[in-house]
């Protein structure tokens, strides 16, 4: 019988056990996938851990909200797949009814794409979440350019890494911000054009220097906090500030300068068919270029998934995704 991870109450990994559930059938407009693998999300931690903002109804909840798998079988109305599909799940609204931490899920057909050609299946379960939310930060929210000069905090992350791929394949020049001096070289072998590292630089002088004093055409937030204010000195006058993530969850007053400033949320736009098929396209295009690659860490099996969450909480990944093989 097929496996699915649940848990009955809120608290640590170890909360996490695996049942035999029966399978259920497509609803009208809904595809069955068999998944292979799915990746391990900050969103997944707070979920089991009651702090998620959304509500999650106990017991027997489920997690799980990007997975890559095969297409099974097809509900009423379904057209465009046929079973034997490889796909990208990319939403799952109700994740903690159907969440993708399991051998099979249902979902509705528009919420899959097709799986790019040339990822291994562990690439694919871990590519949607960190790379949907960069482009639809920086393409669809900020409208970056070529030759545009991206300034990406948080850029040892997935998120980070996404982006800095992303303003790659556009022909946009992305900096990255760590705190560590020591990440310099590897933020640059993971594609930033130059590196400020702020316990030894200041942010503003550093961002001056490499734009020839102009000063950063976008800003990428993925830490909040009181930082911020640096960030913005290191902006040239009308650039674009997305606020994309709170890793510093101290207070982060949004300034008063000449900004155009955004807010930006993982599944902004992953419910909207229309902005999904040009994210589709161009994860297909950067795929096939070789620009976009996500990196992927350690590799769990289902049965040791809570070993998985342990490994996330411990901060160990650093970049790279945590994958569950199912």
């Amino acid at each position: 019988m097929p496996r699915v991870v649940v848990f009955d109450e809120f608290g640590g990994p170890e909360v996490l056990h695996v049942v035999d559930e029966p399978v259920t059938g497509p609803a009208a407009g809904e595809v069955r996938v068999r998944i292979e693998a799915f990746a391990v999300n900050p969103l997944d931690q707070l979920m089991r851990s009651g702090t998620s903002p959304a509500p999650v109804t106990l017991p027997h909840a489920r997690l799980g909200v990007e997975a890559t798998g095969v297409i099974d079988a097809l509900g009423p109305g379904v057209t465009g797949w046929q079973a034997g599909d490889p796909v990208v799940i990319t939403a799952i609204p109700d994740a903690s009814v159907r969440g993708s931490y399991a051998e099979y899920t249902t979902v509705p057909a528009s919420r899959v794409i097709a799986r790019p050609p040339g990822l291994s299946v562990t690439e694919a379960a871990a590519i949607w979440v960190g790379y949907s939310t960069a482009y639809g930060a920086l393409v669809e929210k900020a409208g970056m350019r070529p030759g545009d000069h991206v300034l990406i905090t948080a850029a040892s992350g997935g998120v980070g890494r996404a982006a800095m791929q992303i303003a790659n394949q556009l022909g946009a020049v992305p900096i990255a911000v760590t705190r560590h001096t020591a990440k310099q070289d590897d933020l640059r072998a993971a594609g930033a054009a130059a590196v400020v590292a702020t316990d030894q630089q200041d942010i503003a002088a550093a961002v001056r220097q490499y734009t020839g004093g102009t000063g950063a055409d976008i800003i990428l937030d993925l830490v909040m906090g009181p930082g911020l204010a640096d960030l913005v000195k290191a902006a040239r006058p009308e650039a674009t500030l997305v606020a994309a993530g709170s890793l510093d969850s101290r207070p982060a007053p949004f300034p008063n300068a000449p900004l155009t400033i955004y807010r930006y949320r993982s599944f902004a736009h992953t419910l909207d068919p229309v902005v999904v098929k040009r994210m589709a396209a161009f994860l297909n295009a950067g795929v096939r270029l070789g620009a976009l690659r996500p990196a992927v860490g350690e590799v769990f099996t289902l049965d040791d998934v809570a070993e998985a969450h342990r490994h996330l909480e411990q901060g160990r990944h650093e970049g790279e995704k945590i994958v569950v093989t199912a």
